[in-house]
């Protein structure tokens, strides 16, 4: 999931592998008197990526650079924001169409392919894995020679619009192998917001992830039910999205068996609320009591 970069990282984490900023408790006093105002939610795309085992399926996660200013050593999914030009009407497209997406993330059609699109490019930009293929009833095999990883950089760069690389190798991108998961938006009192959509997709065959990230310093395969059990236990830093994801991904015994619940899931948005009581802010994300935190206004837990 995109973060900003801004403020300082946490020095321990929480109780429960929970992260937030230590700036929080100041903005949402701010939010609270009127002081500030809440900043427009970029459209975000992040996508659980993940592969059958004997023990059953494994989500791909990457964890944030130590030295990153937000969520430091925190574990994440790969994505990031929509460029504009994830909108651009010459994508080629197999699967679902734009219509289709619309009605199910609750868009206009140009917004739907834009996250779409930005979940599609942030997954082969940041694990090196495309969801595309030369026919809409195919997808590309290994994606790690030279010739991809020049494209996969210049696509980071944005010297290259997605439009422009599936055009030049000929492929279709194939919406049909995402399923929409989840919604999120940063809360209001954040500086640099997101409004993220979460899908689930199984690893194409013949595809390996990598580390193509320039903001992990690691990557792995684990089951959802490992990485949560390592939350619980304070090993592994996570963001309320990232846990609450993990946790709805533990009933599924194959990958196919989430994707195929994917139409079922629940798009209505999570948002933060926060509210001030006598010196303390109480912070809660609706539906999700298990991230409810009260903290001080100096910053400590309540």
């Amino acid at each position: 999931m995109p973060n900003g970069q801004h403020g300082q990282p946490s020095p321990e984490p929480p109780a429960g592998g929970q992260w937030y900023p230590p700036e929080w408790p100041a903005r949402i006093r701010a939010l609270a008197e009127g002081a500030l105002t809440p900043a427009e939610p970029r459209r975000a795309a992040t996508v659980m990526l993940l592969r059958d085992t004997p023990a059953g399926p494994a989500v791909h996660m990457l964890r944030r650079r130590a030295s990153m200013a937000f969520a430091g050593g925190a574990y994440a999914y790969p994505g990031g924001g929509v460029d504009p030009r994830d909108e651009d009407h010459r994508i080629g497209w197999a699967g679902p169409d734009q219509e289709a997406w619309a009605a199910r993330l609750g868009t206009d059609a140009a917004t739907a392919q834009a996250i779409v699109c930005g979940a599609v490019r942030e997954t082969f930009e940041e694990a090196g894995v495309l969801l595309a293929g030369k026919t809409p009833d195919t997808v590309v095999g290994d994606t790690t020679g030279d010739d991809w990883e020049a494209d996969r950089e210049a696509l980071v760069g944005r010297e290259l619009s997605f439009a422009e690389f599936l055009d030049r190798r000929g492929l279709l991108l194939r919406s049909d192998l995402l399923g929409a998961w989840a919604r999120w938006i940063t809360p209001e009192f954040e500086p640099r917001r997101y409004d993220t959509w979460f899908f689930v997709a199984a690893l194409p065959e013949g595809q390996r992830t990598r580390n193509a990230s320039t903001e992990a310093d690691r990557t792995v395969w684990i089951r959802p039910q490992d990485a949560a059990a390592g939350y619980d236990a304070g090993e592994l830093l996570m963001m309320p999205p990232t846990i609450s994801t993990l946790r709805s991904l533990e009933p599924y015994g194959a990958a196919a068996d989430a994707l195929a619940a994917a139409g079922a899931q629940d798009l209505t948005p999570v948002l933060a609320e926060a509210a001030l009581e006598d010196g303390v802010v109480v912070l809660s994300w609706p539906g999700h009591d298990e991230f409810t935190k009260r903290v001080t206004l100096g910053g400590g837990p309540a």
